[in-house]
């Protein structure tokens, strides 16, 4: 857990924008399904990760292809939600001087550390896992 608002809020800023460019570049890149990836699970193991597919999930939320993107990887929605919101509300934070998207974060992360929530978290990360290689992504 990082315990400083501003270290925190740096981080996931500073994130956000590597996505940004991230995107952008595979945005721009009509060749998106050139099998290249930068995914080193998949490099080291021939086998996609959970996550794997998130890039062209969010590419094609972008160019408004739900079904297609929920088909590659469910995850990518998570993703463009996550990056359109954090910065925003890093940003009014910043702004209007207050904590609470921090207050958010320590909330969340105790409520990641209930059995009741982080069991049925890693069945469905598992479950897209399995998807993900079950469609050779």
């Amino acid at each position: 857990m990082i315990r400083n608002r501003n270290k925190l809020y740096f981080f996931l800023f500073t994130a956000c924008i590597f996505g940004y460019v991230w995107l952008y570049l595979n945005f721009s890149n009509s060749n998106i399904n050139s099998g290249i990836t930068a995914c080193y699970f998949k490099n080291l193991t021939s086998l996609p990760c959970p996550s794997c597919g998130s890039t062209r999930s969010a590419v094609s939320i972008l160019n408004g292809n739900f079904i297609d993107a929920f088909l590659i990887n469910p995850l990518g929605f998570i993703v463009v939600t996550i990056m359109f919101i954090i910065p925003i509300w890093i940003l009014l934070d910043l702004i209007l001087k207050k904590d609470s998207f921090f207050n958010f974060y320590k909330t969340s992360e105790k409520k990641l550390q209930k059995p009741i929530i982080y069991i049925p978290l890693l069945v469905l990360i598992l479950a897209n896992w399995i998807w993900n290689i079950k469609k050779l992504l």
